[in-house]
């Protein structure tokens, strides 16, 4: 489940994604398209994914991306790819709203979708995902 949404086992999806994800955790990638507010903020701490990728491409708005030691501004019509074991963050980078699809593994749906329960412990989900959070940035 990727922001409560269940399996869905049709063999044709096509209708509006915003605010929805397809794919699941029991597929082999998950797509899902959100909004980033307006402000100055990182919208995910920073940390590292061991053994899984993970990818943005943006819709509209400009994301602001630290990928290792890089930071990177990308417009929209850019694409980003953080590759497995590159420490990264995101945030909404423009003076408005940031619209951007988010191209991630069933591990990295788990993992968002835990941290995001009430209580979380936030180190102990990143590590059951075979990630970690990293000081910065």
């Amino acid at each position: 489940m990727l922001g409560g949404h269940r399996r869905d086992n049709r063999r044709v999806h096509a209708e509006p994604l915003l605010g929805n994800a397809i794919g699941s955790t029991e597929d082999s990638f998950v797509i899902v398209e959100w909004t980033a507010e307006a402000g100055d903020h990182w919208i995910a701490p920073f940390h590292v994914h061991d053994h899984d990728d993970e990818a943005w491409y943006v819709l509209e708005g400009v994301l602001g991306f630290r990928l290792g030691d890089d930071q990177v501004e990308a417009p929209a019509g850019s694409a980003v790819f953080a590759r497995r074991g590159t420490p990264h963050t995101y945030r909404n980078a423009g003076p408005g709203e940031a619209r951007y699809l988010l191209v991630m593994t069933p591990r990295i749906a788990r993992l968002i979708d835990e941290i995001h329960q009430p209580g979380a412990d936030l180190a102990a989900v990143f590590a059951a995902n075979e990630s970690r959070l990293l000081p910065g940035p």
